[in-house]
Parts: C-alpha cells; structure tokens; sequence
C-alpha cells in the first residue's frame, strides 16, 4: 500500500462513498485496488459504518467501470446543452 497523507486517506474515503465513482478511478489516482480500498474503509470507519457502506456497494453497478454503462462515463444534468 503506498504511503498515504491525511488528505488522501479522507479523499479515498470520500470517493467511495460517492455513488458514480468507481474503483478503478480510485486506483488511478491513489494506487489502491478495491481490496485495498475495502481494507482501508475498514480501518477508517466505525464498526457499523463500514456494514453499512459494504451493503450499500454490494451488486451496485456503477462502483465499477467494466458494468458501467457509457451513459455513466460522465455527469451531466439533463437540463445542459449537449
């Protein structure tokens, strides 16, 4: 595992509770596979918080870029000019 700042760790922790980013975007810019990333929400979160997040994740399509449809590839409201 690289070595790790404060901030990257909260960052970390912040993209993988968002629901459209996935893991391999995480390991782009941090270096952390999704195990690594689980491993570090375990340490990082309550008990009963990193459950919760777990469940959440499980089967959900976009935390992973191979499932993910190209409609997901980026944000955009549906109200914005194309």
């Amino acid at each position: 595992m690289p070595l790790l700042t404060d901030a990257d760790i909260s960052r970390i922790v912040e993209m993988a509770w968002e629901d459209r980013t996935a893991f391999e975007a995480i390991e782009v810019q941090f270096g952390l596979n999704e195990s690594a990333v689980i491993a570090l929400m375990r340490l990082q979160m309550k008990p009963s918080s990193f459950r919760m997040w777990r469940k959440r994740m499980a089967g959900r399509v976009t935390k992973h870029a191979a499932l993910r449809g190209t409609k997901l590839l980026r944000h955009r409201a549906t109200q914005t000019r194309q």
